[in-house]
């Protein structure tokens, strides 16, 4: 059976509760933004001339890589043209893990572990790929014949995959970071930003922190980081805002605990960046 091919869209919003999977193909490179989602991200490459931003990260993708994001991460993949870029996307909200999470142990141990080493990248060995590989084309089958009971079986594949991942993740060795472009400097500062959101943090503030000058910091910030340093840190900002509101805090709170000093501009800034206002994203307000 050929394998089902999804029409790439930019949407970053997913339009089920629990998970989302897409196999996509584009001959041409897509042009994406740098983006943050609600949810847990698993982008499995195929094919294709890519290089992926993740927080200041720059990953070198061979076929078979495993990324690995959360409801944290600034990101984007850097598409060259020259061949197809191939890649399944599998969303999942928080709330899936928290659905299976009886049946024993933790199946978001791998992104938790990554968020912690702040280092995403999965490199499968030879059985363990050709597994989840099978698995993948499986789902995709299972999507297109859309027969009774397929939601019940893709849930759970996605648990097998999930496993077979957290495997994948743990057994990938060291050596892959040298895939991995980064400067310790700007990791630094990366990492101070995230932990001191509700103060000011300016370019002059951060290069005195840091004793670096102003001008080799913006630009040092922009090449690894892939944003100028306010750019990173407004849409920062704004990501913890949102999830601070997805777990109940209340809008002024969130407004002031990511450092926006003037609520009109917090709630101006909040539109333009996920379209929605804040209560919006509050359990109440779903």
């Amino acid at each position: 059976m050929k394998s089902h091919i999804d029409v790439f869209t930019q949407r970053q919003t997913m339009n089920t509760r629990f998970f989302e999977f897409h196999h996509y193909v584009d001959l041409e490179p897509p042009e994406v933004a740098f983006h943050e989602h609600e949810f847990y991200e698993v982008f499995f490459f195929l094919s294709g001339n890519v290089d992926y931003v993740v927080e200041g990260r720059t990953y070198q993708l061979r076929p078979g890589d495993i990324l690995l994001t959360n409801n944290r991460d600034i990101h984007r993949p850097e598409v060259r043209p020259g061949k197809p870029y191939e890649r399944y996307v599998l969303w999942l909200d928080g709330d899936f893990f928290q659905s299976v999470q009886d049946f024993g142990d933790d199946l978001s141990a791998c992104f938790t572990d990554a968020a912690r080493k702040k280092y995403k990248l999965i490199r499968p060995g030879g059985d363990s790929l050709t597994h989840l590989r099978r698995l993948c084309a499986y789902m995709t089958q299972i999507q297109e014949e859309a027969l009774f009971g397929s939601h019940v079986l893709m849930y759970a594949c996605l648990v097998e995959f999930l496993v077979y991942l957290n495997r994948a993740y743990f057994e990938t060795p060291d050596e892959i970071r040298l895939d991995v472009t980064e400067n310790p400097k700007i990791n630094q500062i990366l990492l101070y930003i995230e932990d001191h959101l509700s103060e000011e943090l300016s370019l002059d503030g951060l290069a005195q922190q840091f004793h670096l000058s102003k001008f080799y910091l913006s630009n040092k910030f922009k090449q690894y980081a892939g944003l100028t340093l306010y750019q990173y840190i407004m849409k920062k900002r704004l990501t913890i805002a949102r999830n601070m509101l997805r777990s109940g805090t209340p809008v002024m709170e969130a407004c002031m605990r990511c450092g926006f000093s003037d609520y009109s501009n917090f709630l101006k800034a909040f539109k333009r960046e996920f379209g929605h206002m804040p209560r919006e994203y509050m359990p109440q307000g779903r």
